[in-house]
């Protein structure tokens, strides 16, 4: 075997399951913007995400009293913004301003769409119990939005310490899905 140890503070780098996505929330009448990358699709049909916020992220406070936020999906295109809301804490910093996204009313929660983002899916909180041992929240998908007009979206899809791979190639196997 040519196979070597590989460190586990890495692990979560071979297993990141989805986009980096810019999660938004409202308190106040003050929108936030998180960048986050731990989150994985739980059910279809309705359409749940666990997503993990550490509580000692400003967003965690927000989406734990309000109970509702938006679920931003961008491009490779916006990279440099995506890190930099990542690398900033919404608790000192407006990050709409800083980054320059636009922010836009969501049909039916109080955090705002990301303009720039090529979907945005709007959610409510609906478990909690794994909230304060893991910091982990399960959200119910209530209304998604896309831009038609892009097609083949290149997503960021962070491997950790700074580096991010970006979406390539799409291929078609057959499956018994529908």
């Amino acid at each position: 075997m040519s196979k070597i140890l590989f460190p586990l503070s890495k692990v979560y780098g071979l297993l990141e399951p989805g986009p980096v996505v810019m999660v938004t929330t409202a308190r106040k009448g003050r929108p936030n913007i998180m960048t986050m990358s731990w989150h994985t699709m739980i059910e279809f049909e309705p359409p749940l995400v666990g997503c993990v916020i550490s509580n000692r992220n400003y967003t965690f406070g927000i989406l734990k009293a309000t109970k509702e936020c938006v679920i931003n999906i961008p491009t490779a295109e916006l990279a440099v913004k995506v890190v930099g809301c990542g690398n900033t804490s919404g608790a000192t910093t407006d990050r709409f301003t800083t980054s320059r996204l636009t922010p836009t009313a969501a049909g039916r929660v109080k955090a705002p769409l990301i303009d720039e983002c090529y979907a945005n899916l709007e959610c409510k909180v609906v478990d909690t119990r794994l909230t304060n041992k893991y910091c982990l929240f399960t959200v119910e998908v209530i209304q998604a939005w896309i831009d038609p007009s892009v097609k083949r979206p290149r997503t960021i899809h962070h491997l950790g310490r700074g580096a991010f791979m970006v979406a390539g190639r799409t291929i078609q196997l057959p499956s018994k899905m529908k």
